[in-house]
């Protein structure tokens, strides 16, 4: 019998994929669905007004996706159903699923589950009682990408793990709140760090957050960790990135499976991630993935 209180070592395996889905041919697609290998796209962290409008679009679309393929999750669902979900909600409202074509990527947003940490790929694994799951949506239009993810329950949950998925959104927000002009980006690590070891937690080091646009991924570089004094950029009105943190219940150690995306905690502990795309103002900051329905998860803790 499941003890309620602590959260189950995992032992997830990789399912079957469905076929590849369809876009339909007026939506724009990103440059690199055009050529191999990684994005070549150009251009400054710090946006103009024309830009960073169309990114809240982007952003409010994926968020929107998101939150409708979160409405679905239960005991049972598949995560290949969640990403049919969230496809067709980004190509109903003009958008391209970021993820799809990706570097090879053969899904339109990314569900990691348990012990994943990122990258997960929808499959035909029915999620069970007593999960936790990531949905990681990315979508693109008018030439530019919003992003953004969210840990969601399946039916019961433990309580530790609970604990885990509260405490990286507050960990998230942390980190947010300090992205203030004029401080250099590795405040951001340092503040969610210094948060999460307060509960002897994992902060995994070898993904980050980015900069994002016109851009998947930019040059710019959120670690979640301190790194100071590296990653001194220093942060300016008008840029836009992603923060984006991952915490474990064990170590930070990983493996990654032969499909080369799911990356997965060494110890089979489970890990939890939140994202938001943000806009650094003079005055504070703005989160550019907001749903529009102001849609929420029960793993969002009241803050």
């Amino acid at each position: 019998m499941m003890d309620p209180h602590r959260a189950p070592v995992g032992n997830i395996q990789p399912g079957k994929l469905s076929p590849i889905r369809n876009v339909p041919k007026h939506i724009e697609r990103p440059e690199y669905m055009f050529h191999d290998g990684p994005e070549v796209v150009t251009a400054s962290d710090v946006k103009s007004p024309e830009i960073i409008e169309k990114i809240r679009e982007a952003g409010t679309i994926a968020a929107d996706a998101l939150y409708t393929a979160g409405d679905s999750i239960k005991p049972g669902v598949t995560t290949d159903e969640l990403d049919r979900i969230a496809h067709e909600y980004m190509c109903d409202h003009g958008a391209y699923p970021s993820c799809l074509g990706y570097m090879g990527f053969k899904k339109s947003i990314c569900t990691s589950v348990n012990e994943v940490i990122c990258h997960g790929i929808p499959d035909d694994r029915p999620l069970e009682e007593g999960d936790i799951v990531n949905l990681d949506v990315t979508a693109y239009k008018n030439g530019v990408h919003g992003d953004t993810n969210a840990m969601f329950y399946v039916g019961e949950v433990d309580t530790e793990s609970k604990l885990l998925c509260e405490r990286t959104y507050t960990a998230m927000m942390r980190g947010i709140k300090a992205a203030k002009q004029g401080r250099e980006i590795n405040i951001i690590g340092r503040v969610i760090e210094s948060y999460a070891k307060r509960f002897n937690y994992g902060v995994v080091e070898d993904f980050t957050g980015h900069g994002v646009g016109e851009a998947f991924h930019s040059g710019l570089i959120v670690p979640h960790y301190d790194t100071a004094p590296l990653h001194n950029d220093l942060i300016e009105p008008g840029m836009v990135f992603t923060i984006e943190p991952m915490l474990t219940m064990g170590a930070i150690a990983w493996d990654q499976w032969d499909d080369d995306w799911t990356v997965l905690t060494k110890d089979h502990g489970r890990s939890a991630q939140w994202e938001h795309t943000i806009l650094v103002k003079e005055d504070g900051f703005e989160i550019l993935t907001l749903p529009s329905q102001g849609q929420k998860s029960a793993a969002m803790p009241e803050l």
